[in-house]
C-alpha cells in the first residue's frame, strides 16, 4: 500500500473523519464500512471499494479529501465520467462549505484557467474531471508541480469497473489512468464502483495497479428496493397500471432498449396524463441536457432512457425503475435499479420481460464483432440474469448471490420481493418441456427448417391455420398433443426452456432449434419444475407505500426513519419543500442539493424551535446552519398550529 503521512496530529483518523462527517455533512455516524474506508484513505492507504449505489461511496473520498486539505496536504483529485456527477458535487460541497470544482467541456476557457490557477495554487479541495483529461499532457504537467510541492493529497477513481473489458460500461479511456501509480507513487488511490464480479475486480486491480490496496466490499442488498418481474402482456398498459397504482405523481426511470422504444413510450405516458420525457444519445445534446435537468429540479418527471441516462444521477427520490426490456446482464440490472430509493425511503425496481427479451440479447451477443471468450462471458452473464428473471425462490437471495452474498429470503413485508410476497405456483413441466422438445425435432425433420414460438404453439395445441396446413405440419405425431395446456401456459414453456438453454432461439425472427441439452430433457433425465404461467398481476389499488424519510438519505448514516407525519407535519413539510424550491431557484441547484427530502422530513417531525435544535437534525452541517437556519425556523414558527 501506498503511505504518504498525515502531519502530526494528536487526534485519529477516526476523530478527525467524525468531526468532518458531523460539522461539514450534518450526520451522526458513518454506515457500514464507510468508517475503515475513511480511516483507511486518511492515513494513505490505498483501496477498493465496492459500494451498491446509495451506499454513501461519495462520503467515502470526500471526508478523506477534506481532512488530507485541512492538515496541509493540497487537493484531491477525483476522476469521473459523468458530467452530472460533477455538477451536481460539486453543488452539493460548495453548499456545504467546501471548496471544490470541476473541469470538463461545458466550461467557457476563462473558467477553466480560473480553477486551473486555484488548482495549482492548493486552494481547491477536490477537483472533479473526466479521464481523458486527466491523461493530457497539460493536466499530467500541472500534477507533477502539484505533486513536487506536496499538494496532491489522493486520486478517486470513480465508476472504476470502467477500465475493465469484463465490466458492463467499458471505457477506453480508462485504461489510461494505469499512469497515476507510475507517476505519483506515495499518493494515495481509491477506486470505486457498485457493481463488479469477481472477473472485473480482479481486472480493476490488475489494470489501476491496486495489487497492495485493501478490498472494502459492502453488502449489495438494498433493503428498501422492492423487486418484481412480470411477464409481458402489453407492456406498456401494464406499466402504466404500475406507475398509476403505486406511483401516481412520483419521480421514476423507464428503462428501453431501444431510441425508437424510448421515444415512442415518452409519449404514449404523456398521453395517458403521466408526465414523461425521452432521454437518449440521439436527441440534440442540448434537448437531453434540459429534459435531464427537468428530472433533477422538478417533482414528478418519469425519465424514459436508454442506458445512456442515469449514471451519476444523484436524485434520491426516485420512487421507481422500470424495465421494458431485458438489460444485458445481473451487473447492469443491479447498478440501473441503484437508482431508485437512495433516500433509504421504499422504491420499487420493476420489470416486464418476455421470450422475445431473451432472443434479442441472445443475438446481439452471437452478432456481436468481439472475440469468442468474451462472447461466452456475456452468455453466462445474460443466462444469470435469466435465471433471476425466471426465479421461483426468492429474487433478492439470487441477486445478491451472483455477487458472492449470501443472504436470507426477504420474506412477507412491505419491501419483500414479488416471490416472497406471493410465492408463485410451479408445476412439474417435464413431459411438456418433453412434447415440446419433440415437436420442434418432428418438425425440422418434415420441413429441414425452423420455425418460431407461435407456429410452435399452434402445432402442439392442435390449431387447424393456415400455416399449418401449408406446410403439411398437422401430419405430425406432435400434432395437437398439447391441446390440454392453455396458450400462454406453452408461451411460458417455452420462454422457460429458451432462458435454461434447453431451445435455442434463432436469427431475427427468433426460429426454435433444439440445443446439446435437448437430448437429456427428451429422454427424462432432467426434472423441470417451473413456473405456472399467471394471469396479468391485479392492480393494486391504495398499496401504495408510504413511510417515514431515511435520515442521511444518499448515504451517510443508518439512523432509522422517524414515524410518519401527521397532518400538521405534512404541512410543516410542504411549507419547507416551498422554501427549498426558492432557494434552489435561487441558487441554480436542485432542491435535493440543497436538502434532501428525509432532512426536511425529519425538521417537519421534530419542530426545532432553535439553532442549537436545527444543528441536531441528519443533514444540517454548520454552513447549511449558518446560511439557512433561520430561514428554516422562521418557516417552522410560521406553521406553528397548521
Amino acid at each position: 500500500m501506498h503511505a504518504t503521512p498525515l502531519p502530526a496530529d494528536t487526534r485519529t483518523a477516526g476523530d478527525r473523519a467524525g468531526q468532518v462527517l458531523h460539522e461539514v455533512f450534518g450526520y451522526g455516524e458513518f454506515r457500514g464500512l464507510q468508517r475503515a474506508i475513511v480511516e483507511h484513505t486518511i492515513v494513505g492507504g490505498d483501496a477498493l471499494v465496492l459500494m451498491p449505489t446509495g451506499g454513501g461511496k461519495s462520503l467515502c473520498y470526500q471526508i478523506p479529501a477534506i481532512v488530507r486539505h485541512r492538515a496541509d496536504q493540497g487537493v484531491a483529485i477525483v476522476v469521473s465520467p459523468l458530467i452530472a456527477l460533477m455538477h451536481d458535487q460539486v453543488g452539493a460541497l460548495e453548499e456545504a462549505g467546501v471548496h471544490a470544482a470541476f473541469l470538463n467541456s461545458t466550461l467557457e476557457l476563462a473558467d477553466a484557467v480560473r480553477i486551473e490557477r486555484e488548482m495549482m495554487g492548493g486552494r481547491l479541495v477536490l477537483l472533479y474531471a473526466a479521464p481523458e483529461r486527466i491523461a493530457t499532457p497539460r493536466m499530467l504537467e500541472q500534477l507533477d508541480s502539484l505533486h513536487e510541492r506536496g499538494l496532491l493529497s489522493m486520486f478517486a477513481i470513480d465508476e472504476a469497473h470502467c477500465v475493465s473489458q469484463w465490466g458492463h460500461d467499458f471505457r477506453e479511456d480508462y485504461l489510461k489512468l494505469s499512469v497515476l501509480a507510475e507517476r505519483y507513487p506515495g499518493v494515495p488511490r481509491i477506486a470505486l464502483t457498485a457493481t463488479a464480479d469477481a472477473l472485473t475486480r480482479a481486472d480493476i486491480v490488475l489494470r489501476l495497479a491496486l495489487e497492495k490496496a485493501r478490498v472494502f466490499v459492502s453488502s449489495f442488498d438494498r433493503p428498501n428496493i422492492r423487486y418484481a418481474v412480470v411477464a409481458k402482456d402489453k407492456a406498456r398498459e401494464q406499466l402504466l397500471g404500475f406507475i398509476r397504482d403505486e406511483h401516481a405523481g412520483e419521480a421514476g426511470i423507464v428503462y428501453c432498449q431501444s431510441r425508437k422504444k424510448v421515444d415512442e413510450t415518452a409519449a404514449w405516458l404523456n398521453d395517458q396524463g403521466v408526465t414523461a420525457l425521452p432521454y437518449h444519445a440521439g436527441l440534440e445534446a442540448n434537448v437531453r441536457q434540459r429534459h435531464q435537468d427537468r428530472f433533477l429540479r422538478e417533482d414528478g418527471i418519469v425519465m424514459v432512457a436508454t442506458i445512456a441516462f442515469g449514471m451519476g444521477i444523484d436524485k434520491p427520490d426516485v420512487r421507481f425503475v422500470a424495465h421494458l426490456d431485458l438489460p444485458k446482464n445481473i451487473e447492469g440490472y443491479y447498478q440501473e435499479t441503484g437508482r431508485a430509493g437512495r433516500d433509504g425511503l421504499p422504491a420499487d425496481a420493476w420489470m416486464a420481460y418476455g421470450l422475445a427479451d431473451v432472443v434479442n440479447q441472445r443475438r446481439m451477443i452471437d452478432e456481436s464483432p468481439a472475440g469468442d471468450e468474451f462472447k461466452r462471458n456475456q452468455r453466462g452473464k445474460l443466462d444469470a440474469l435469466l435465471a433471476l428473471a425466471e426465479a421461483h425462490d426468492c429474487r433478492r437471495v439470487r441477486l445478491l448471490s451472483y455477487f458472492g452474498e449470501a443472504s436470507q429470503p426477504c420474506g412477507p413485508g412491505q419491501n419483500a420481493c414479488d416471490n416472497c410476497r406471493t410465492p408463485p405456483a410451479t408445476w412439474n413441466a417435464t413431459e411438456a418441456a418433453r412434447m415440446a422438445l419433440s415437436c420442434v425435432y418432428r418438425i425440422e425433420q418434415q420441413s429441414g427448417h425452423h420455425f418460431g414460438a407461435g407456429h410452435l404453439i399452434d402445432v402442439l395445441r392442435g390449431k387447424p391455420t393456415v400455416k399449418v396446413a401449408q406446410h403439411g405440419h398437422a401430419r405430425l405425431s406432435t400434432f395437437g398433443v398439447g391441446a390440454a395446456i392453455e396458450e400462454v401456459q406453452w408461451r411460458s414453456v417455452i420462454r422457460q426452456l429458451v432462458a435454461l438453454g434447453h431451445l435455442a432461439s434463432e436469427g431475427e425472427y427468433g426460429t426454435l432449434a433444439l440445443t446439446a441439452s435437448s437430448r437429456e430433457v427428451l429422454r427424462g433425465e432432467v426434472a423441470l419444475l417451473l413456473r405456472e404461467a399467471s394471469a396479468p398481476t391485479p392492480r393494486l389499488r391504495g398499496a401504495k407505500r408510504r413511510g417515514g424519510a431515511a435520515a442521511g438519505g444518499g448515504g451517510a448514516t443508518g439512523k432509522p426513519p422517524p414515524r410518519p407525519l401527521d397532518a400538521e407535519g405534512l404541512a410543516r413539510f410542504a411549507a419547507l419543500k416551498a422554501w427549498r424550491a426558492e432557494v434552489a431557484r435561487a441558487h441554480n441547484l436542485p432542491a435535493y442539493v440543497v436538502f434532501h427530502d428525509a432532512t426536511l422530513a425529519e425538521m417537519a417531525d421534530a419542530r426545532p424551535a432553535s439553532l442549537d435544535e436545527l444543528a441536531g437534525i441528519s443533514g444540517v452541517g454548520a454552513k447549511k446552519l449558518d446560511a439557512y437556519g433561520d430561514d428554516i425556523l422562521r418557516v417552522l414558527a410560521s406553521t406553528l398550529g397548521v
